[in-house]
């Protein structure tokens, strides 16, 4: 594999994780914010949004060799 290849593979992961990590966090704060509406569902949606949030976290700390 070319220097290049690995280059954009690389932005492109953490670009993805950027992304992840902004809906994670964007979908807890709605989520957590708006319980009342939620009812018993809040933290089966609240623990999907960490989940998201830390997978965007962890591809963006990941380093491709």
């Amino acid at each position: 594999m070319s220097e290049k290849s690995r280059f954009g593979l690389s932005v492109a992961e953490k670009f993805f994780g950027l992304i992840l990590l902004i809906v994670g966090t964007v979908s807890a704060y709605f989520t957590f914010t708006s319980s009342d509406a939620l009812g018993p569902y809040t933290g089966f949606f609240g623990v999907l949004s960490l989940i998201l949030a830390a997978l965007g976290f962890i591809m963006i700390i990941a380093k491709i060799e």
